[in-house]
């Protein structure tokens, strides 16, 4: 039996970082189904491609492959038409893009096979906005991680800032509003709490804090289920 972990909730929420220690703990592979959807949003952008536009959207997903490797110090990467996208993807314009390409429904299509693949075969974690209640609905562990958006927003611009990129919090809370508003309100698979999902607020706790919680919550279930 493999076990899978689902993490879902709204953007800045550190659903990544934690996802990534949690399967560092655990053993488990991490699949970054964020980083899937901004590498397609990637594809788009170069391609000068309107992400509303739905037909030219759907006209292209065909021509896109987009897969996760390992370099030699273990990191992942994602790998777009067999390009190592990772260095591009975390800019605020691929992170709108990739808002409004995810909704499309021929977008979530190329991708479902593979993540759903990875769980078949494999122990993972698995973060996103839809993963317990679309992508893996029979997780074994779902949680649902938020923040206030005012904290979410400060982690942003502190990140960014620390890459040396110019940024306004205005600006990225404003952008975060709104990106989960169009979460919410997508037609296909939008952001919400699975009613089994374990809910976690990180706005006052450690990034370590957060990851222990979720270690705890996989080990009580993982008792429970012994009995």
């Amino acid at each position: 039996m493999h076990y899978s972990i689902a993490i879902d909730g709204p953007a800045g929420a550190g659903k990544s970082t934690i996802a990534k220690l949690v399967a560092g703990q655990l053993g488990f592979i991490y699949v970054d189904t964020g980083a899937m959807y901004r590498a397609i949003a990637l594809y788009f952008l170069r391609k000068g491609i309107d992400g509303h536009d739905s037909a030219s959207v759907e006209a292209e997903c065909p021509h896109i492959q987009v897969t996760l490797d390992y370099d030699p110090e273990g990191r992942q990467m994602v790998l777009l038409n067999g390009e190592d996208v990772t260095p591009y993807i975390r800019t605020e314009e691929v992170g709108k893009m990739a808002s409004v390409t995810s909704a499309n429904p021929a977008v979530r299509a190329a991708l479902l096979g593979l993540q759903r693949d990875l769980a078949v075969h494999s122990d993972v974690v698995m973060d996103g906005r839809d993963i317990g209640t679309h992508v893996l609905p029979d997780a074994f562990l779902k949680i649902f991680l938020t923040a206030s958006v005012s904290v979410r927003a400060r982690r942003r611009y502190d990140e960014l800032s620390e890459k040396g990129i110019s940024c306004d919090l205005a600006k990225i809370e404003k952008d975060i509003v709104l990106r989960d508003r169009q979460d919410m309100n997508r037609e296909i698979a939008p952001l919400r709490q699975a009613e089994d999902a374990v809910l976690i607020d990180s706005s006052d706790l450690t990034i370590r804090q957060v990851a222990d919680s979720v270690i705890a919550e996989y080990n009580k279930k993982k008792e429970q289920s012994s009995l």
